[in-house]
């Protein structure tokens, strides 16, 4: 009878642990399951994108010194016209009334030379007072400095009625008609194009790593799939404090006339290479209603997984640059997201 009793006992206990075994294969198999990657590290090219537009190298607008009216203007939007040509002519009768006038002073010049010559061998023989003599002298160099300022206006004059291009480039703006008065407007403006450049902010975190003469790529949205080769002209020595960025000019060759003022452009610049870790696209989680993002880094001896705030570079294939979050060696869920939390147990599947 009592072996009859210990049989059934050690059945009741084999029952109740076969029972809390498979209520603990039960648990596991409720854990959530996960697959995972190690991740590793490489040297990834530090570039930035900028946009910028288009401006010409340099650019003068050209307009007359007086309020005078336009005669002709030789040349149309578009042209292109070298250094010293002559691009407007300004109304000349104030010039033509101007070489009249000198023309009858260098009359009267000459009339006050005969006085003056005749007067000088009358004084020399006592025909004359030295007081006439010198009266003469004074009357005659008088004329003759009022000649010379004629002169002076002349030049002067002559610069406002044949105005001259002071670069070689291109018309980009007319802004009068044959006949209009000058009233202030530039009466063209040429643009030189070759070089052009652009205009960078740069943020000052790369300010060591920028040098004069780095060469940087340029992509235009008018030339679709083609790459232009800028150069790094001028690096601004002060860095603007309300933005932290500096500017940077970047000048192109441009002997094909290609790149035009006011294109949308696009700089991509260099800044070296760092040794940074990469992870696969699948590892990472965007937190609803922001704009973090997260991966969740597995341990393997307490079997959980940790909820890390990670800092995104660049897209890289099919995977993306980890400036901070992630260390090298460091296992990242790349399945199985949804339904974890930080410090959550995890079963880790193939």
């Amino acid at each position: 009878m009592k072996i009859k009793y210990l049989a059934m006992a050690m059945a009741a206990l084999l029952v109740v642990s076969c029972g809390k075994k498979k209520d603990a294969e039960a648990a596991v198999d409720e854990l959530p399951q996960v697959k995972i990657a190690t991740v590793s590290s490489q040297d990834v090219a530090q570039t930035e994108e900028y946009t910028a537009t288009v401006e010409s190298d340099v650019k003068n607008n050209i307009a007359p010194n007086a309020p005078l009216r336009i005669e002709k203007i030789l040349v149309e939007v578009g042209d292109n016209v070298s250094k010293g040509q002559c691009v407007v002519r300004l109304d000349q009768s104030n010039l033509d009334q101007l070489k009249l006038n000198i023309a009858n002073q260098q009359s009267v010049i000459d009339n006050f030379e005969i006085d003056f010559n005749r007067i000088e061998q009358l004084y020399k023989v006592g025909g004359v007072s030295k007081a006439e003599y010198d009266n003469a002298k004074v009357n005659l160099n008088s004329q003759k400095t009022q000649l010379n300022v004629l002169k002076s206006q002349l030049a002067q004059l002559a610069k406002n009625t044949a105005l001259y291009a002071p670069i070689s480039g291109v018309v980009t703006t007319r802004n009068y008609d044959d006949g209009d008065m000058y009233s202030g407007q530039p009466v063209l403006t040429i643009e030189q194009t070759n070089p052009v450049k652009i205009l960078c902010n740069v943020s000052e975190n790369h300010y060591k790593e920028l040098k004069k003469g780095q060469a940087v790529d340029i992509t235009l949205d008018a030339y679709e799939g083609e790459v232009f080769t800028g150069k790094v002209t001028i690096v601004y020595p002060s860095v603007d404090v309300a933005t932290h960025t500096f500017p940077v000019e970047i000048t192109i060759n441009n002997p094909a006339q290609k790149v035009r003022p006011g294109m949308f452009a696009r700089a991509t610049i260099s800044f070296g290479s760092k040794n940074h870790v990469l992870i696969p696209d699948e590892a990472l989680v965007k937190q609803i209603g922001a704009g973090d993002r997260y991966v969740y880094v597995y341990d393997p001896k307490a079997q959980t997984v940790s909820y890390n705030k990670i800092e995104l570079g660049k897209h890289i294939n099919d995977t993306y640059e980890i400036i901070s979050g992630v260390n090298v060696g460091d296992q990242v869920v790349i399945a199985g997201q949804s339904r974890l939390a930080n410090g959550k147990k995890v079963k880790v599947v193939k």
